[in-house]
């Protein structure tokens, strides 16, 4: 039987250990945009303390993709600085923070988020709720992910599995239904898996909507938790290559953007990381 999520031995505990209470440690600068030093576990153990406290939020999590983007445009990277929490989702950003000798802990995937916080939220007793996938006919990748996130996780509160037709942002009654719908689950948790930037421009409106929950900008993580698609094996995801089976996956759609603009943007990090890491020698 296919394993519906990560194992107690792949991911971490959805009970972290307390963090200190000195403040969070200074953002990490990579591209131009800045990254939390965190691990998966202390991204959930500050998402927690939080919710505790009444205060929202909102997750970004840049990958490769996501950097090549923000570089080219300034409010996609204001869009990220303002983000509550911003962790590195791709593995090139720990790398080249690792040859700057400022190393970010871990990567840090919104796929592999979407399982630790539902962890959390099933022996807290919080609520979330699903708002993306891919639209098909029939097809219901959310519904069918917000129960196999009830399956996983017994206790878990899903009160809401949203998933909108195209250009549902630009209708303003499909965007009028969707604001009650939001109101009226009251969720302390939504996972959106709309896509970079699309998913983060629709939680900046939503935040208005539900302002003491956390959003989280996750992709494709619906898609991999409802079986719609396949994510890339344990081993490609340590290794740093799960882009790769990805743009196998699917090479239509991503082949170009990968090796157009993610590879090329991948050694621009590393040179710029070694460059950093020249400068800092020079002046000591």
């Amino acid at each position: 039987m296919e394993r519906l999520g990560p194992s107690s031995a792949d991911r971490v505990s959805a009970a972290p250990s307390p963090r200190p209470h000195a403040g969070p440690a200074p953002r990490v600068c990579l591209g131009g945009i800045g990254i939390d030093p965190v691990t998966e576990a202390e991204a959930v153990a500050r998402v927690l303390d939080a919710l505790e406290s009444g205060r929202g939020g909102q997750i970004v999590t840049p990958n490769v993709d996501i950097v090549a983007a923000a570089r080219r445009n300034r409010e996609l990277r204001a869009v990220i600085a303002a983000a509550e929490l911003v962790v590195a989702d791709g593995a090139p950003l720990v790398w080249a923070s690792r040859v700057a000798r400022n190393p970010l802990p871990a990567r840090v995937a919104g796929s592999d988020l979407v399982w630790s916080l539902s962890e959390a939220a099933a022996t807290r007793g919080l609520r979330i709720a699903l708002l993306g996938g891919t639209p098909d006919g029939a097809a219901r990748p959310t519904e069918r992910a917000a129960d196999l996130l009830e399956a996983r996780y017994p206790g878990l509160k899903v009160v809401g599995a949203w998933c909108p037709p195209m250009g549902f942002d630009r209708d303003d009654s499909q965007w009028s239904a969707l604001v009650e719908r939001v109101e009226a689950a009251a969720p302390d948790l939504v996972y959106v898996g709309l896509g970079f930037p699309k998913q983060e421009q629709v939680t900046a409106r939503l935040r208005a909507v539900a302002p003491g929950a956390w959003f989280l900008g996750c992709g494709a993580s619906i898609d991999f938790i409802a079986g719609y698609r396949r994510r890339a094996p344990k081993w490609m995801q340590r290794t740093g290559t799960e882009w790769l089976f990805r743009m196998l996956s699917e090479p239509r759609r991503l082949a170009r953007r990968y090796l157009r603009d993610d590879v090329p943007e991948a050694v621009r990090l590393l040179a710029e990381a070694y460059r950093e890491r020249r400068r800092a020698r020079t002046q000591d």
